[in-house]
């Protein structure tokens, strides 16, 4: 099977045209991209008002529970409801993105709530005794402290989405998945391993380029990322006998 794999992807043929593996390649990313741009616009500051203020908690739970909702079947839905009330690729479209907004919600609020409820309460109490108002405290402290906790809400959400991205195949859609759906449908296994395994790279490549984000931007502080050498030296503070003049 990995002979026929790499035979596959070695393929010139599989590289150009409509079908052509970097256009199915930019058709995922781009479904990936808009989903996690919508889930993030609603879950970031939703999880950050909840951690910040404390209300609303169920929210998370409510959220958490939405994980067990089957995604397939929830698409399939979406599809035969909003599928007369639409037209044009819209009504296959809209369909994916709102099943996959649903999956990358959960851990991005999640990742929010969670990275401001941790942070140390005197961090706050000193921000507040130093004259800053709720909103400052939110986006002076609060937030630049919660960046590991939500950075890894981001990281966890966009793994998902990109997996699961495949099923925008099942209504007829582009992306990676359509070498899944497409090989099992005519027998073409080698296709289908090899579309699961550019989903799977695909993945990794987004973590991987997640975490080096999350190494440049997360201050050395919070993960202990110190160099000696670019510290400040030490310097005695106490006073040598030698420069004292005792008589």
């Amino acid at each position: 099977m990995i002979a026929s794999i790499w035979g596959w992807l070695s393929d010139p043929v599989n590289w150009g045209g409509p079908d052509g593996i970097p256009t199915r390649l930019l058709e995922h990313v781009r479904y990936s991209l808009i989903v996690l741009c919508a889930a993030a616009a609603i879950a970031v500051p939703l999880g950050l008002f909840i951690g910040h203020t404390g209300r609303a908690r169920w929210l998370i739970t409510a959220a958490n529970a939405a994980r067990a909702v089957p995604t397939l079947g929830l698409l399939f839905a979406l599809a035969l409801w909003l599928g007369p009330r639409l037209s044009g690729d819209l009504a296959f479209t809209l369909p994916s993105i709102l099943v996959l907004v649903v999956l990358a919600i959960p851990p991005l609020l999640a990742g929010a709530y969670a990275g401001v409820e941790a942070v140390d309460p005197a961090a706050r109490d000193a921000a507040r005794g130093m004259g800053m108002r709720p909103l400052e405290v939110l986006r002076h402290v609060e937030i630049p402290a919660a960046l590991p906790l939500l950075l890894s809400g981001v990281r966890a959400a966009t793994l998902q989405v990109v997996a699961t991205a495949t099923i925008a195949a099942y209504v007829g859609l582009g992306g990676l998945g359509r070498y899944l759906i497409d090989g099992l449908a005519v027998g073409d296994y080698p296709a289908t391993a090899s579309g699961a395994v550019l989903v799977a790279l695909l993945a990794l490549l987004a973590d991987l380029v997640l975490a080096l984000l999350a190494h440049w931007v997360v201050s050395p502080g919070l993960t202990g990322r110190y160099r000696r050498g670019k510290e400040s030296p030490a310097r005695d503070v106490v006073p040598s006998t030698d420069r004292l003049n005792v008589r």
